[in-house]
This record gives structure tokens, C-alpha cells and sequence, in this order.
């Protein structure tokens, strides 16, 4: 394992790198021109390419069936919604460039983008829970196994994936069972079978999946999933009803990451909304 498993400043800076690679079109983001969004100079890019060989160097089929064994019996803690955006919010890092805003208010300015543009109040919710996952660093995880974008594993590596000459590093390069295009698939074989690389996508996925519509679990499944929603690298792996479903993760794609403003959201004022609205679809406590 690595001797530095966090090499980004804040988590938001793999987000940071999102808004470089694909630009806002310009209806979502308030605070700043496109231009300026996330704008590292080049210690900022180091350390997303540092944290990118971590994270293709250790994502392997064999370490993703690892923390799904560990993590998916959700037996860490249990604990209200409300209490769970508390311990989310002990994520803070005061060394984001960008905002001085908690998890917990970049989490409502996504879900109050959704919710001004008169989408279903599932949705809204999918906003407000997108990252939730990202407790799996206050469960002591590295960065790399948190976020990121994600990706198959178990197959041949796109080259549409950021920094793919970093998987040269990874033991699954020498198995050959995982380097051919479907690998342990097969064609048109659908999402629900292939395995993507660990993070709080698939975390938070599993966490709610007893209690969301089906469109609002593809986003949270698959918003980090940038060589297929955006780059449509792995058609050939979707079924008919996932890019059916993908119709939703695009949609959801620009809230999640051209949504954040420096102006905090009034919680005073939208909070009955929102315990009124976590009431409807979730239970007292849930599962960590």
C-alpha cells in the first residue's frame, strides 16, 4: 500500500479536476464564469495526478470484491440522517481554494438546483445524498477508495478514463482474464453485473437502495462514472434498461458539479422542506 494515501489537499479537489475536463454549459453555475471554475495551478495538478496513480495503481477486481465484503454489511454505526450530515461534516478541510462552505451545504446548493428547476422530489433527495459515501474516509479509508471517478473492473481499461497510462501499475495488467474488452463480462450483459472500482458511489448506492425510485439510485450509483455518461466508453457493456436509466444520470450530471456557490443555502428556512421530505422516503436511522 501506499506510504501516502491522501495526496489531494481537500476531496474537492478530484472535483475541481471535473470542472477542467468538462466545462459548465452555462445554465446551472451562478458564482463564477466557466472559466474560472476550479482553476489549479500546478501543485494542485500534481496532486490530482499523484492521487490518480494511487487510485489506478490499488483499484483492482480483487481489492473492489474486498471492500464490498466490508463495507455492504453496513455494520459501522447506525444513526439518524440529520446525525450522519453532522459526522459528514467533519470532512471539512480548510485548505479548499474554492469555498469555506461544509459537505452538508454544498450537498443542499445540489439538491436546491434540482428542486428550483420543479424536477420530482426523489431527485431532490438523490441531490442532498449524492455524497453521502464520503463517510468511508471518517471510516478510516484513503482518498483513493472514496472518490474519483469510477470505472470497471475485471476488463480491459478505456483509454477515456483520466490518466490511463497509470494502470500500467496495476496487478490486474499481468492477469489475463481482466485485458480483453468484456473480460469477466459479456456483451450487453448490463450494469447490475459489471463492477466498478470502490467509492462512495457504489457505497451510498447500496445504503439507500431500499428506499429510493429506481432513476434516483442510478444517479447515486453511477454520477462518478465519467468514461460511460460522459465519454460513452462502455456501451457495449449497458443493456436496453441502463441507457434508459442513464437518461437520468445525465441529467443529474450538471447539478452535481456546476451548483456550488459561495452564497450558503438558508437552512432556517429549508429545513421543515427537507425533514418533511427525508421523512417521506427514509427511516429514523439507517445504516452505516
Amino acid at each position: 500500500m501506499p506510504n501516502n494515501d491522501n495526496p489531494l489537499s481537500s476531496l474537492d479537489q478530484w472535483e475541481d479536476d471535473l470542472l477542467e475536463r468538462y466545462p459548465d454549459p452555462g445554465s446551472i453555475a451562478t458564482a463564477k464564469a466557466t472559466e474560472e471554475y476550479r482553476n489549479y495551478e500546478s501543485p494542485g495538478r500534481d496532486s490530482v495526478r499523484e492521487f490518480y496513480r494511487l487510485n489506478h495503481r490499488y483499484q483492482t477486481f480483487g481489492f473492489v470484491q474486498e471492500k464490498r465484503a466490508g463495507f455492504l454489511a453496513f455494520d459501522k454505526r447506525e444513526m439518524s440522517v440529520w446525525d450522519a450530515f453532522n459526522f459528514l461534516n467533519e470532512l471539512v478541510d480548510d485548505s479548499d481554494p474554492d469555498t469555506d462552505l461544509d459537505q452538508f451545504q454544498h450537498l443542499l446548493q445540489t439538491s436546491e438546483a434540482i428542486r428550483a428547476d420543479g424536477h420530482p422530489d426523489w431527485m431532490v433527495l438523490a441531490g442532498l445524498f449524492h455524497d453521502m459515501g464520503k463517510v468511508l474516509c471518517l471510516f478510516g479509508e484513503p482518498q483513493w477508495a472514496v472518490v474519483g471517478d469510477t470505472f470497471p473492473v475485471g476488463c480491459a481499461w478505456s483509454d477515456k478514463i483520466v490518466y490511463p497510462e497509470f494502470f500500467a501499475d496495476n496487478p490486474d495488467a499481468a492477469d489475463e482474464r481482466y485485458q480483453t474488452k468484456y473480460g469477466v463480462y459479456s456483451s450487453g450483459c448490463g450494469l447490475r453485473n459489471v463492477y466498478l472500482s470502490w467509492g462512495h458511489d457504489e457505497y451510498v448506492y447500496h445504503m439507500l437502495k431500499d428506499y429510493l425510485p429506481e432513476p434516483a439510485l442510478y444517479m447515486l450509483r453511477y454520477h462518478s462514472f465519467y468514461a460511460q455518461h460522459r465519454e460513452q466508453a462502455y456501451d457495449y457493456l449497458l443493456d436496453d434498461h441502463d441507457r434508459e436509466m442513464f437518461r437520468w444520470v445525465k441529467l443529474f450530471n450538471p447539478y452535481d458539479l456546476y451548483s456550488k456557490n459561495p452564497t450558503p443555502p438558508d437552512w432556517d428556512k429549508l429545513r421543515p422542506y427537507y425533514e418533511d421530505l427525508v421523512a417521506k422516503y427514509l427511516p429514523a436511522t439507517v445504516k452505516f
